[in-house]
């Protein structure tokens, strides 16, 4: 009895840190999924005359080995694309992307985001 019950546990845990992946996993999709509907409820008011609609396209985490204070980061990316109704009736429609950076803190047992500058613009020549 006891043995199967080790081969049950063994066997479901499946490669090594596939369970521990996936628990961090959880809560940064239903992070992304937070994101979409804030971002999406933003663009509700009527008045504004921009929808937006937030698509998630990724949710991915990554090990970090050796890092006993960060050992995950996670990315959520978004594709957003907005609808604005003009002055003279027409709908203009842009698309653009969005991305979130965070990193696994196990002190907080949370995500917490990280700030990444935006890369330097090409010179002008």
């Amino acid at each position: 009895m006891l043995g199967a019950a080790v081969l049950i546990a063994a066997c479901s845990m499946g490669k090594p840190g596939a369970s521990q992946r996936e628990a961090v996993l959880a809560p940064l999709q239903q992070l992304a999924q937070g994101l979409k509907q804030d971002g999406e409820k933003m663009s509700l008011d009527p008045s504004l005359g921009v929808k937006s609609i937030w698509n998630i396209e990724s949710v991915e985490v990554h090990e970090q080995p050796g890092n006993e204070s960060q050992p995950w980061t996670g990315t959520i990316r978004f594709r957003i694309e907005t609808k604005t109704r003009e002055v003279d009736g027409s709908l203009s429609t842009q698309q653009f992307e969005k991305r979130f950076d965070y990193v696994y803190s196990p002190a907080v047992k949370g995500w917490i985001i990280q700030y990444v500058p935006p890369a330097p613009a090409a010179p002008k020549s």
